[in-house]
């Protein structure tokens, strides 16, 4: 009779529990039923996904079946509710029930000194409010008085010159892990100006990555969208030679009124707008009424909002207010497409290691990249030679290394990979096999040898591996060249090679 009861109440248990679990997760933490489910999320998308769009969450309460996550942005929210919103309750009803809910903060900029962000609770997205489309109006400079200052005096011209260059479109931009958030929400931007979360769309990088190119092409994307908006590309430079003209002119209230007429306003360079008091404040303004109309801003600088010093905070924290994209140095999957895509444009049959030997050279900057590949393909029309890889190295040799070029990881693992005769991913990968490991500890070693990077950066390179690997694996080579002769002349013919570059 005991044994029977003991039964019936732990089969009875087991119904309740596998009905209604969140009774039983309320003994768990709201972290360690966000890390339950962060685990499986991380089996089911890439690396690079996990790191960007998850991440940056915290889990912050958890109340009767309902899990509540706190997100960066608006941006954040609707990119999660539009990509991974069907593996997001699969894990949520997996750890919480059928009947488990998953909510979402939002940390929302304070622009008003207060030290604590503003946390805005979002409804379901069936309850989003629907709002208008804004009514966009062309200017037309012959019916309005305001002057232009894009018009030459004594030049009578009807419409606004968009300042955009054509070539550089969407369909000529690689796309990478290096930009795909930048890409993605661009792209976004180009459909609904204005109506997205992420407005302003900054975007911030190095000199030479793809910053100008990219908001180009969300320009001309808009203006192929939507013929009748007023699309405006203007660099920081020439928006301060403005305001200064008008200054002098006594203009500065037509400079203002025709600014705050353009439905889409680029603005390249902002980072420039450092120490210039007057052209803050009067941007400042033209982006509060642009904003406010819910017409689209899109920027660029060369670093984030926050490492921007000698610009006004008020302007600043509006800089903040929407999407932060920043556009990294391309891998060298990247850079080989960026190399072919160009090839193929100009219609030049480019040998495969002559772009493979560009992309392994010249790492750092795309714009240096698509210059050494014009100078190439300028030498050998011009002197009506082949192009060959000797060819290639004396172009590369004057164009980057009187500037100290420093040989880039991926180079020497190339030329390892060459030599052991393996292939990239499998040097990189996981296995113990001995040749492998032995190859990976040999371009570990000359990572640490020829380039300043960090032994973290030479692990993150070689698969993954802590920086204790990558030191491990520099004393193997040493204490081997020292008593094995055939691994020393290993040794010798590979820097014979790499150094060749």
């Amino acid at each position: 009779m005991k044994y029977t009861f003991a039964r019936e109440f732990i089969k009875n248990s087991l119904l309740i529990k596998n009905s209604y679990p969140y009774i039983y997760s309320m003994e768990k933490t709201c972290d360690q039923v966000w890390d339950n489910c962060l685990s499986v999320i991380k089996d089911n998308i890439s690396l690079q996904s996990f790191k960007t769009w998850f991440d940056p969450i915290k889990a912050v309460k958890l109340h009767n079946g309902v899990l509540t996550i706190q997100v960066p942005s608006q941006f954040f929210y609707e990119w999660l509710e539009e990509h991974y919103i069907t593996l997001l309750k699969k894990v949520v009803r997996k750890e919480l029930g059928t009947d488990g809910r998953l909510e979402y903060s939002i940390v929302v900029e304070n622009s008003y000194g207060n030290s604590k962000p503003i946390t805005v609770r979002m409804p379901s997205p069936n309850a989003k409010a629907l709002h208008n489309s804004p009514v966009s109006m062309p200017i037309d400079i012959s019916a309005n008085p305001i002057r232009n200052p894009f018009i030459i005096p004594g030049l009578k011209k009807v419409t606004v010159d968009s300042q955009l260059n054509a070539s550089y479109s969407f369909e000529n931009f690689i796309e990478g892990d290096c930009n795909r958030l930048a890409r993605s929400a661009g792209y976004a931007v180009a459909n609904k100006p204005g109506e997205t979360s992420f407005n302003p769309l900054l975007l911030y990088g190095q000199s030479g990555l793809g910053k100008t190119h990219l908001t180009h092409a969300i320009g001309i994307e808009i203006k192929n969208n939507f013929p009748n908006k007023t699309v405006l590309y203007v660099s920081c430079a020439k928006f301060t030679q403005q305001f200064t003209d008008a200054t002098r002119n006594n203009t500065v209230n037509d400079f203002v009124n025709f600014y705050q007429m353009i439905d889409v306003l680029i603005v390249d360079d902002v980072h420039e707008f450092v120490g210039r008091e007057g052209t803050q404040n009067v941007f400042f303004n033209i982006f509060n009424h642009l904003h406010q109309n819910r017409k689209q801003i899109i920027l660029t600088s060369d670093k984030a909002p926050v490492e921007i010093i000698g610009v006004d905070q008020r302007l600043l924290s509006r800089f903040k207010w929407g999407l932060s994209a920043d556009l990294q140095i391309p891998n060298i999957e990247t850079r080989i497409a960026i190399l072919e895509k160009k090839a193929y444009v100009d219609g030049i049959d480019l040998p495969r290691e002559v772009i493979e030997y560009l992309a392994y050279s010249i790492s750092s900057n795309v714009r240096e990249l698509e210059g050494a590949l014009t100078s190439i393909l300028a030498q050998a029309t011009l002197n009506k030679k082949t192009i060959t890889l000797e060819l290639t190295k004396q172009i590369v040799d004057r164009f980057v290394k009187n500037t100290a070029r420093e040989v880039s990881i991926d180079y020497i693992q190339k030329v390892v990979c060459d030599y052991f005769d393996l292939e990239m991913e499998t040097l990189k990968s996981k296995t113990r096999k001995r040749e492998v490991v032995q190859a990976r500890q040999i371009a570990m070693y000359f990572s640490k040898t020829m380039t300043k990077s960090s032994l973290a950066t030479i692990g993150q390179h070689c698969g993954g591996k802590d920086h204790a690997t990558v030191l491990h694996a520099c004393r193997t080579v040493n204490n081997l060249m020292e008593t094995d002769k055939r691994f020393k002349s290993y040794i010798e013919e590979i820097d014979k090679k790499i150094n060749v570059v």
